[in-house]
């Protein structure tokens, strides 16, 4: 399902990727910042690790990236009805509204303003003051742009230096609305709803807090009740490549919940923009610490798209189970189905390929908890412009047994709002589902 050459938490969005790679929606931009964002960087530095307050005057090459990027919506962005009425005019507007000397901010909020009138999800621009930069790059990384990737990132891999969280922006104040799994963050203590302050006495970013500094500790100022006392918290980034990170996070947010008497199975797809996140799921149910337990809860809030619509068939096929035992003892599944209850846990983060397969297991009576999907669903392709930022188009409308979910979403069987601030480790929607799990199991 991706055409752009491909398949979360808490955007934009992004190769020429299918309904699958949803992986990839304004979103996320929601979680950081608005829903499409845009930063005008100059780059070309080996091993990348930029700050997000650099304010870069390029008067001439302005003009070259609004060119650009107007060229490229032209020739692929899906809604030729769109091009013809709303962005001829809005880039013009936006464009004549730049100083003749505009800064690198000034450049990205119009850029922003220009895709923001097209009204469509995965479409966007970013840059390396970005936390989604990195985390779409990587999902859009196609072989044609392993030259230009060298030159931008040591090794040629796509990598940043922070902690695997999600911020979100709430009425001024920085929260956590994702901590990934067996990241640095989450080694430290931090928690969904966490308020972040300050990072060693500086205001919080995702990015420029911690260039520079892997390895190094450095002090949060942490709020987690409302009106209560901020306090330290000391985490020490990392070098992170981000579809590596969405890996060992799946893998490090299995466990076993006892549940009214019941072991209940839990894990958390933050991408499912590769084959090899269905692979690990598959793995942990039939021979992982999922194998035994039973009924599960598959998460699916937030992150990244990029589900395939046969996903849902590990879980409502008919296919029977198959393996091959080699002459080692080693057990290896040529087709594996859950033959127990599961219930799926979505949010208005859940986007893309994840509400495909949130949708298709709805229709075969898979219980679906949490609150209305993101209703983010176009297939997207990603750009990797002159100046090494990232611009992400729908460039094909989708349909879902011939029903349109862009702008609808998928409605719950059962909803429960999320209240992110100041969470404390609770997370009322998870419990819903576990109730709704042992209510079937």
């Amino acid at each position: 399902m991706t055409q752009a050459h491909i398949d979360g938490g808490t955007g934009r969005i992004r190769m020429d990727i299918n309904p699958g790679v949803c992986a990839i929606m304004r979103a996320y931009r929601h979680l950081s910042r608005t829903i499409i964002l845009a930063v005008v960087v100059t780059v070309g530095l080996v091993g990348l690790d930029l700050g997000a307050s650099a304010q870069v005057r390029t008067p001439h090459a302005v003009p070259a990236l609004v060119e650009e990027v107007g060229r490229l919506v032209s020739r692929h962005f899906y809604d030729r009805d769109a091009i013809e009425r709303v962005w001829a005019e809005a880039r013009a507007v936006h464009s004549a509204a730049l100083p003749a000397d505009p800064t690198s901010d000034e450049v990205a909020a119009a850029l922003d303003a220009m895709l923001a009138e097209l009204g469509a999800s995965h479409t966007g621009h970013y840059t390396p003051s970005e936390l989604a930069y990195y985390e779409l790059l990587d999902i859009f990384a196609r072989d044609e742009w392993a030259p230009r990737l060298r030159r931008l990132f040591s090794g040629g891999r796509v990598a940043y230096t922070g902690i695997g969280v999600v911020p979100r922006t709430l009425e001024g104040r920085v929260f956590l609305a994702g901590v990934y799994h067996g990241g640095p963050a989450a080694r430290a203590g931090l928690q969904v709803g966490d308020e972040i302050i300050a990072a060693d006495g500086e205001r919080f970013d995702p990015i420029a807090s911690f260039a520079g500094k892997a390895g190094q500790p450095v002090t949060l100022e942490v709020r987690r009740v409302a009106e209560g006392p901020a306090f330290p918290v000391e985490v020490v980034p990392e070098r992170i490549r981000p579809n590596e990170m969405f890996l060992n996070a799946l893998r490090a947010s299995v466990r076993v919940i006892e549940h009214e008497g019941r072991r209940l199975g839990y894990v958390r797809i933050w991408s499912y923009a590769r084959r090899q996140y269905q692979r690990v799921l598959v793995e942990e149910l039939a021979r992982g610490g999922l194998k035994d337990v039973d009924g599960l809860v598959l998460d699916l809030r937030g992150g990244w798209g990029g589900a395939r619509p046969e996903y849902t068939e590990l879980f409502v096929g008919g296919a029977p189970i198959m393996s091959y035992v080699g002459r080692d003892g080693r057990e290896a599944f040529a087709s594996f189905r859950w033959r127990r209850p599961v219930v799926v846990l979505v949010d208005e983060g859940t986007r893309s390929g994840k509400e495909v397969v949130t949708y298709g297991l709805q229709r075969q009576d898979v219980p679906v908890v949490g609150s209305r999907t993101a209703g983010a669903l176009l297939a997207a392709r990603g750009f990797l412009l002159s100046d090494g930022s990232l611009l992400v188009l729908a460039v094909s409308d989708v349909r879902v047994e011939g029903e349109r979910l862009e702008g609808r979403g998928v409605v719950p069987d059962v909803e429960v709002p999320f209240p992110l601030p100041y969470a404390a480790g609770r997370d009322p929607q998870l419990d819903a589902a576990l109730g709704k799990l042992a209510q079937g199991s």
